[in-house]
Protein backbone atom coordinates (compact mmCIF):
# COMPACT_ATOMS: atom_id res chain seq x y z
CA UNK A 1 0.00 0.00 0.00
CA UNK A 2 1.18 3.93 -0.67
CA UNK A 3 0.48 7.05 0.71
CA UNK A 4 0.79 10.73 0.07
CA UNK A 5 1.79 13.23 3.12
CA UNK A 6 1.03 16.79 2.61
CA UNK A 7 2.96 19.17 3.58
CA UNK A 8 3.49 21.96 1.19
CA UNK A 9 1.56 24.65 3.49
CA UNK A 10 2.82 27.48 4.75
CA UNK A 11 2.33 27.44 8.29
CA UNK A 12 1.58 30.88 8.64
CA UNK A 13 -0.46 29.76 11.98
CA UNK A 14 2.91 28.30 13.67
CA UNK A 15 5.19 31.13 12.88
CA UNK A 16 7.85 32.29 13.93
CA UNK A 17 8.49 28.84 13.82
CA UNK A 18 8.11 28.28 10.41
CA UNK A 19 10.19 31.62 9.39
CA UNK A 20 12.80 29.87 8.75
CA UNK A 21 11.39 25.63 7.91
CA UNK A 22 8.78 24.48 6.44
CA UNK A 23 5.61 23.26 8.68
CA UNK A 24 6.82 19.77 8.86
CA UNK A 25 10.18 20.27 9.95
CA UNK A 26 8.44 21.65 13.29
CA UNK A 27 9.38 19.31 16.03
CA UNK A 28 7.07 18.03 18.99
CA UNK A 29 9.10 16.05 21.63
CA UNK A 30 12.37 16.17 19.40
CA UNK A 31 10.83 14.99 16.33
CA UNK A 32 9.62 16.44 13.32
CA UNK A 33 6.11 16.34 12.40
CA UNK A 34 7.03 14.89 9.20
CA UNK A 35 9.03 11.74 10.99
CA UNK A 36 5.72 11.46 13.29
CA UNK A 37 3.25 11.29 10.11
CA UNK A 38 5.95 8.98 8.26
CA UNK A 39 6.46 6.37 11.24
CA UNK A 40 2.77 6.72 11.74
CA UNK A 41 2.22 5.20 8.17
CA UNK A 42 5.15 2.61 8.81
CA UNK A 43 3.73 1.24 11.72
CA UNK A 44 0.43 0.08 9.61
CA UNK A 45 2.82 -1.46 6.84
CA UNK A 46 3.31 1.12 4.24
CA UNK A 47 6.33 2.02 2.94
CA UNK A 48 6.03 3.76 -0.38
CA UNK A 49 5.36 7.47 -0.11
CA UNK A 50 4.64 10.59 -1.73
CA UNK A 51 5.50 13.92 0.39
CA UNK A 52 4.31 17.23 -1.31
CA UNK A 53 6.44 20.16 -0.69
CA UNK A 54 6.69 23.99 -1.21
CA UNK A 55 7.57 26.32 1.57
CA UNK A 56 11.54 25.71 1.98
CA UNK A 57 11.33 22.29 0.20
CA UNK A 58 15.13 22.23 0.21
CA UNK A 59 14.92 21.45 3.94
CA UNK A 60 12.56 18.67 4.08
CA UNK A 61 14.59 16.93 1.27
CA UNK A 62 17.95 17.32 3.10
CA UNK A 63 16.34 15.99 6.54
CA UNK A 64 15.22 12.86 4.52
CA UNK A 65 18.86 12.02 3.24
CA UNK A 66 19.92 12.80 6.66
CA UNK A 67 17.69 10.04 8.12
CA UNK A 68 17.70 7.79 5.17
CA UNK A 69 14.49 8.41 4.39
CA UNK A 70 13.23 7.20 7.61
CA UNK A 71 13.54 3.42 6.35
CA UNK A 72 10.98 4.23 3.34
CA UNK A 73 10.82 4.72 -0.03
CA UNK A 74 10.09 8.30 -0.26
CA UNK A 75 9.72 10.47 -3.68
CA UNK A 76 9.02 14.35 -3.64
CA UNK A 77 6.50 16.34 -4.97
CA UNK A 78 7.49 19.95 -5.45
CA UNK A 79 4.94 22.47 -6.18
CA UNK A 80 6.99 25.82 -7.56
CA UNK A 81 3.18 27.66 -6.85
CA UNK A 82 1.16 26.29 -3.84
CA UNK A 83 -1.60 23.82 -5.44
CA UNK A 84 -4.13 23.16 -2.56
CA UNK A 85 -4.69 19.84 -1.41
CA UNK A 86 -6.72 18.96 -4.50
CA UNK A 87 -4.35 20.27 -7.22
CA UNK A 88 -1.46 18.69 -4.79
CA UNK A 89 -3.03 14.98 -5.18
CA UNK A 90 -3.78 15.73 -8.54
CA UNK A 91 -0.12 16.33 -9.49
CA UNK A 92 1.17 13.03 -7.99
CA UNK A 93 -1.36 10.90 -9.34
CA UNK A 94 1.41 9.52 -11.59
CA UNK A 95 2.39 7.75 -8.31
CA UNK A 96 -0.67 5.71 -7.68
CA UNK A 97 -1.19 5.12 -10.95
CA UNK A 98 0.12 2.41 -13.11
CA UNK A 99 1.00 -1.37 -11.40
CA UNK A 100 -0.93 -1.48 -8.41
CA UNK A 101 -4.49 -1.46 -10.01
CA UNK A 102 -7.06 -0.08 -7.61
CA UNK A 103 -5.31 -0.60 -4.94
CA UNK A 104 -6.40 2.47 -2.27
CA UNK A 105 -4.39 4.52 -0.77
CA UNK A 106 -3.73 7.01 2.33
CA UNK A 107 -3.72 10.53 2.33
CA UNK A 108 -2.64 12.17 5.95
CA UNK A 109 -2.04 15.57 6.66
CA UNK A 110 1.54 16.36 7.97
CA UNK A 111 -0.02 18.56 10.41
CA UNK A 112 -2.27 15.69 12.18
CA UNK A 113 -1.83 13.64 15.45
CA UNK A 114 -3.72 10.74 15.91
CA UNK A 115 -4.48 6.90 16.77
CA UNK A 116 -6.71 6.20 14.14
CA UNK A 117 -6.57 2.69 13.22
CA UNK A 118 -5.50 3.20 9.61
CA UNK A 119 -5.69 -0.71 8.63
CA UNK A 120 -9.52 -0.69 10.23
CA UNK A 121 -10.22 2.52 7.98
CA UNK A 122 -8.81 0.70 4.91
CA UNK A 123 -10.73 -1.96 5.76
CA UNK A 124 -14.21 -0.50 5.76
CA UNK A 125 -13.11 1.50 2.79
CA UNK A 126 -12.72 -2.08 0.29
CA UNK A 127 -15.56 -3.57 1.93
CA UNK A 128 -17.72 -0.87 0.97
CA UNK A 129 -16.20 -0.21 -2.53
CA UNK A 130 -15.73 3.67 -2.03
CA UNK A 131 -14.23 6.16 -3.72
CA UNK A 132 -13.08 8.13 -1.28
CA UNK A 133 -13.14 7.33 2.81
CA UNK A 134 -12.61 10.69 5.31
CA UNK A 135 -12.19 9.86 8.47
CA UNK A 136 -14.58 12.25 11.05
CA UNK A 137 -15.66 12.88 14.24
CA UNK A 138 -17.89 14.62 16.32
CA UNK A 139 -16.54 18.00 17.61
CA UNK A 140 -16.76 21.44 16.81
CA UNK A 141 -15.21 23.02 13.79
CA UNK A 142 -15.35 25.79 11.73
CA UNK A 143 -16.00 23.69 8.79
CA UNK A 144 -17.86 20.75 9.11
CA UNK A 145 -19.37 17.78 6.53
CA UNK A 146 -22.89 16.58 5.97
CA UNK A 147 -23.11 12.43 6.01
CA UNK A 148 -26.12 11.05 5.89
CA UNK A 149 -27.58 7.62 7.66
CA UNK A 150 -25.56 5.73 5.02
CA UNK A 151 -22.39 7.71 6.11
CA UNK A 152 -22.41 8.96 2.48
CA UNK A 153 -20.83 12.18 2.25
CA UNK A 154 -23.94 14.85 0.89
CA UNK A 155 -23.15 18.60 1.93
CA UNK A 156 -20.92 20.76 4.02
CA UNK A 157 -22.06 23.47 6.61
CA UNK A 158 -20.56 26.13 8.69
CA UNK A 159 -20.65 26.52 12.22
CA UNK A 160 -22.86 28.43 13.26
CA UNK A 161 -25.43 28.49 9.37
CA UNK A 162 -28.68 27.70 10.09
CA UNK A 163 -28.55 25.81 7.00
CA UNK A 164 -25.64 24.29 5.07
CA UNK A 165 -25.03 23.21 1.14
CA UNK A 166 -26.73 19.72 0.38
CA UNK A 167 -25.45 17.99 -2.97
CA UNK A 168 -27.84 15.07 -3.37
CA UNK A 169 -30.68 13.92 -1.28
CA UNK A 170 -31.07 13.04 2.35
CA UNK A 171 -33.62 13.10 5.41
CA UNK A 172 -31.45 12.77 8.13
CA UNK A 173 -27.77 14.21 8.00
CA UNK A 174 -25.45 14.75 10.52
CA UNK A 175 -22.69 17.22 10.75
CA UNK A 176 -18.93 15.97 11.31
CA UNK A 177 -15.63 17.40 11.37
CA UNK A 178 -12.43 16.26 8.79
CA UNK A 179 -9.63 14.73 10.61
CA UNK A 180 -7.61 15.27 7.37
CA UNK A 181 -6.59 11.23 7.00
CA UNK A 182 -7.91 10.05 3.75
CA UNK A 183 -8.28 6.83 1.96
CA UNK A 184 -8.84 6.57 -1.90
CA UNK A 185 -9.40 4.32 -4.83
CA UNK A 186 -7.09 5.76 -7.61
CA UNK A 187 -9.56 5.56 -10.09
CA UNK A 188 -10.83 9.17 -8.26
CA UNK A 189 -8.15 10.73 -10.07
CA UNK A 190 -9.91 9.78 -13.65
CA UNK A 191 -12.72 11.55 -12.23
CA UNK A 192 -11.46 15.14 -11.09
CA UNK A 193 -12.03 17.38 -13.32
CA UNK A 194 -10.39 20.64 -11.26
CA UNK A 195 -6.99 21.90 -12.78
CA UNK A 196 -4.13 23.92 -11.21
CA UNK A 197 -4.42 24.97 -7.36
CA UNK A 198 -8.22 23.83 -5.83
CA UNK A 199 -8.96 22.91 -2.32
CA UNK A 200 -10.20 18.74 -2.22
CA UNK A 201 -13.59 18.95 -0.34
CA UNK A 202 -15.29 20.89 -3.01
CA UNK A 203 -14.51 18.08 -5.82
CA UNK A 204 -15.32 15.65 -3.28
CA UNK A 205 -18.70 17.40 -2.82
CA UNK A 206 -18.90 17.53 -6.62
CA UNK A 207 -18.05 13.77 -6.68
CA UNK A 208 -20.59 12.89 -3.83
CA UNK A 209 -23.46 15.05 -5.71
CA UNK A 210 -22.60 13.25 -8.94
CA UNK A 211 -23.55 10.02 -6.98
CA UNK A 212 -20.02 8.63 -6.23
CA UNK A 213 -19.19 6.65 -2.95
CA UNK A 214 -17.62 9.04 -0.52
CA UNK A 215 -18.36 7.60 3.17
CA UNK A 216 -17.76 8.76 6.46
CA UNK A 217 -14.98 6.79 8.62
CA UNK A 218 -16.53 7.50 12.49
CA UNK A 219 -13.24 7.86 14.38
CA UNK A 220 -14.52 9.59 17.23
CA UNK A 221 -13.06 7.16 20.11
CA UNK A 222 -9.79 7.84 18.80
CA UNK A 223 -6.98 10.57 19.73
CA UNK A 224 -7.20 13.41 17.27
CA UNK A 225 -5.17 16.41 17.17
CA UNK A 226 -4.54 19.86 14.55
CA UNK A 227 -1.07 20.28 15.07
CA UNK A 228 -1.57 23.94 12.96
CA UNK A 229 -1.51 26.10 16.14
CA UNK A 230 1.04 26.90 18.88
CA UNK A 231 -1.39 25.46 21.58
CA UNK A 232 -2.09 22.25 19.98
CA UNK A 233 2.05 21.76 19.39
CA UNK A 234 2.07 22.39 23.05
CA UNK A 235 -0.80 20.00 24.42
CA UNK A 236 0.32 17.32 21.62
CA UNK A 237 3.87 17.71 23.73
CA UNK A 238 2.29 16.90 27.08
CA UNK A 239 0.13 14.03 25.62
CA UNK A 240 2.66 12.14 24.07
CA UNK A 241 4.83 12.66 27.06
CA UNK A 242 2.05 11.47 29.60
CA UNK A 243 1.36 8.52 26.83
CA UNK A 244 -2.08 9.76 26.45
CA UNK A 245 -1.18 8.75 23.05
CA UNK A 246 1.62 6.56 21.96
CA UNK A 247 3.59 7.14 18.17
Amino acid sequence: MKAMVLAAGLGTRLQPLTNDRPKALVQIAGRTLLEIALRRLQSFGIHDVIVNVHHFADLVVDCLKAHDNFGMNVEISREDELLDTGGGLKKAAHFFLGDSGDEPFVVHNVDVLSSIDLAAMVEFHRSHDALATLAVQKRKSSRLLLFDDKRQFCGRIKQGDAEGELVRPAENVEALAFCGVHVLSPRIFSKMQEEGAFPVIPAYLRLAGEGEKMLGFRADSYYWRDLGRHASLQQAAEDLAQKVIEQ
